[in-house]
């Protein structure tokens, strides 16, 4: 602890900045000595972010920047010393914000002109997506492009007038993008010389983003068919037919289009599209995308082969690729499919978990300063684990050779069919898969010994959300059981913790819940929720996500035109207050509420949840009809809702009767459109029945597990046979109606 507090002490001041004040020395101190210790260097540098949780913050607390969190106290200092503000956005495991750290702002020279002239301000991009997310609009508005690491310039009144993403240190040095230091010099000559001509700048951009958010009222009706039509077309005419994947490198995994394909293809019968989604998969499974020891699928490919990867790996896209892959099994059959969604949430469980039920928000990039280096793999480095003989046929495999794919190194991938390479070896497939597994069992374990990439363990509640749908979908379209206990735990640390009598934190670090949730946050949760109760019929589940549909209707509305803000009506004011009108990495907010409460609707008869879905899809008209593939998790939303969604009830005799037989049927099919009670006759589900009313007179005839399956208002014949359940899940249009 001493050690710790004398490097405070000892600490060089911040070069060109102003020394601390007492009281802030004081809180450094404090915050000193409560960072564990350790055998490292004592850094040269110090400044406000060690008081800051995040832990993207965090890492650029010993840079020689004088850095300030996002808040008032920044804008007041740069208004009294008369400075521009430079902001700059990025998250813990970006790979560029970790080069531009390293190359400008722990450059002193850098360091000391902005501290000088500017006040600087360093934003998680994870914390704050609402700051994050104003300011990139204002980018792609100013460059054309955006992403992370995000530049701006900024006036005292948090108005941009320049900005990017990253900047190379100094002129010269990467081709075709200016110098950081040049721009930081000619940017700020022109603050103190041209006021007028800076302040119309930033105000001619708050305009236009002011103009963006306000867009007039879209049509109140458009032809629905048309637009899942026209993006189902778009997407035909963008697909990779030799590699799978749309347009070229580089290529992201895009979950969301996957699934609403899916859902395109069961409702037109259109095979093609089916196929396009399967090839995908198979594609990105046999790719350097997926981590073939490890488990788990990197960021995105960075050519069209989905050969060499973006290292980094993030929750939100392990969890929708989970669902993926279980709806791509479900569509068809491929039980490889089904393997590499356990392959995930293994990898899930074992490597981003916390221990208090939560789940990590991402694993870097780099390792030892280098993209890639724990992942990649020499000839020699396999030789040296396997021997010579496996390293043979693993090499031939996987695609190991003395070329490589970066510098001679090779990132493992599929590059033989394991059939071939067992036949070559004149063993049996299942004898070859035991040789394989237990080849990529040595190498993880040897992979395990070098220098890891860094976890971000922050448990953001967005992210956990999609993770906690990924378990319960899995619990349910694998009959395994541990998956939804695995859910179950992930929602009760949520709830528990990070849930303030409906109001949600944004996120926990250490088990302590900061910042205040957004759309996203609300919007993920009640589908997981949704989720967890039709995995496993526990009612609570079901009353919890009610109880946080309320809390959006209450603060996140836009009652004048539809369609939820991605901030509280509560919140921090900023230039503008968005609504989330696009599906990138993540779905939109929006769009998982509209199929929430498509959902809602469904379960609970309360056709307030329906008119309110109905009002999302009015509210994105125009971009749904007019630019269709900006919302593909929107257009599955509208396929739910256009698509006679069935009601299914199983009605056991008693909690401990098995319908296995009946849910087996339901798990081997593809029925996107449904909503799903599994109950047992009394006083279950009388329970059960005091929110979804429909079930109420339904029950266990003859003693037997006994499937119910309604469609708009008529429904089939009870049965206790699979054989007429699976007729009756596959018929379309009207059912014959109950006695």
């Amino acid at each position: 602890m001493l050690a710790l507090v004398l490097f405070i002490l000892s600490a060089a001041p911040l070069p060109g900045a102003e020394p601390f004040s007492p009281e802030l020395s004081a809180r450094l101190l404090g915050a000193a000595a409560k960072q564990p210790q350790s055998a490292k260097a004592a850094p040269k540098y110090t400044n406000r972010l060690i008081l800051e949780s995040s832990p993207y913050l965090q890492q650029h607390a010993h840079n020689p920047v004088n850095w300030f969190p996002w808040g008032d106290e920044a804008f007041e200092v740069a208004r009294r010393e008369n400075k521009p503000v430079l902001l700059s956005v990025g998250y813990s495991t970006c790979h560029w914000c970790h080069v531009m750290e390293r190359e400008s702002f722990e450059d002193e020279e850098i360091a000391a002109y902005l501290n000088r002239n500017y006040v600087a301000i360093k934003v998680d991009r994870e914390q704050r997506p609402d700051i994050d997310g104003v300011y990139m609009t204002a980018v792609q508005m100013m460059s054309g492009g955006g992403g992370w690491p995000m530049t701006v310039w900024l006036t005292v009144e948090r108005k941009p007038f320049y900005g990017g993403t990253y900047y190379p240190p100094r002129d010269g040095v990467r081709l075709g993008r200016p110098g950081f230091l040049t721009l930081l010099q000619k940017i700020g000559q022109a603050y103190a010389a041209k006021p007028e001509q800076v302040a119309a700048a930033a105000q001619d951009i708050a305009a236009r983003l002011e103009a963006a958010a306000a867009a007039g009222a879209p049509p109140s009706s458009f032809d629905r068919q048309a637009a899942m039509a026209s993006a189902a077309g778009s997407y035909r005419q963008s697909f990779d037919r030799e590699h799978g994947g749309f347009g070229s490198a580089p290529k992201f995994p895009r979950p969301s289009v996957l699934l609403f394909l899916l859902r395109h293809a069961r409702r037109t019968g259109a095979a093609s599209e089916r196929d396009m989604v399967a090839q995908t998969l198979a594609a990105m499974n046999a790719g350097g995308i997926h981590d073939h020891l490890g488990g788990g699928f990197h960021r995105y490919s960075t050519d069209e082969r989905w050969r060499v990867p973006h290292f980094e790996k993030m929750l939100y896209d392990n969890a929708q690729l989970t669902i993926a892959y279980l709806e791509g099994f479900q569509a068809t059959g491929d039980e490889q499919f089904a393997a590499t969604a356990r392959e995930i949430l293994a990898y899930v469980e074992r490597e981003m978990s916390a221990p208090d039920g939560g789940f990590y928000s991402a694993s870097d990039a780099d390792s030892s300063g280098v993209e890639g280096a724990f992942f990649v793999w020499t000839p020699a480095d396999v030789t040296a684990v396997l021997g010579a003989e496996r390293a043979a046929w693993f090499s031939v495999l996987y695609g190991v050779t003395a070329e490589g794919d970066l510098d001679g190194k090779n990132v493992l991938h599929l590059a033989a069919a394991p059939t071939n390479v067992a036949k070559g070896l004149g063993v049996t497939p299942e004898q070859f898969d035991a040789m394989n597994a237990a080849a990529k069992k040595a190498l993880y374990a040897a992979r395990a010994k070098r220098v890891a990439p860094s976890v971000d363990r922050k448990v953001v509640v967005s992210w956990n959300a999609l993770m906690i749908s990924a378990f319960a979908r899995a619990a349910f379209v694998l009959g395994e059981p541990q998956y939804g206990e695995r859910a179950a735990r992930g929602a009760n640390f949520i709830l528990e913790h990070l849930d303030r009598g409906g109001r949600l934190q944004r996120s926990a670090i250490d088990g302590r819940g900061e910042g205040s949730g957004y759309l996203d946050d609300y919007a993920f949760l009640i589908q997981a929720l949704l989720d967890l109760f039709e995995a496993g019929g526990e009612v609570k589940w079901l009353q919890r996500a009610i109880v946080l549909q309320r809390t959006l209707e209450a603060h996140f509305w836009d009652a004048p035109q539809g369609g939820y803000f991605l901030t509280a009506d509560d919140a921090e004011k900023l230039l503008t207050r968005e609504k989330p009108d696009s599906d990138g990495a993540e779905p939109a907010g929006n769009s998982v509420a509209a199929l929430n409460l498509a959902r809602l609707a469904e379960l609970t008869g309360d056709d307030e949840y329906g008119r309110r879905a109905e009002q999302i899809l009015s509210a994105f008209g125009a971009t749904l009809s007019g630019e269709p593939t900006a919302l593909p998790a929107m257009l599955a939303a509208l396929d739910f809702l256009e698509g006679a969604p069935k009601e299914i009830a199983i009605v056991k005799p008693s909690p401990e009767a098995d319908a296995g037989p009946l849910l087996a049927v339901l798990r081997r099919t593809f029925l996107p459109n449904h909503v799903l009670v599994v109950t047992s006759s009394g006083a279950p589900l009388e329970t059960v029945a005091a929110a979804v009313p429909w079930v109420r007179g339904k029950g266990a005839l003859e003693g037997e597990p006994t499937a119910y399956v309604c469609e708009k208002f008529r429904c089939d014949l009870p049965t206790a046979s699979p054989q007429v359940f699976a007729s009756q899940l596959e018929r379309k249009g009207a059912s014959t109606p109950s006695p």
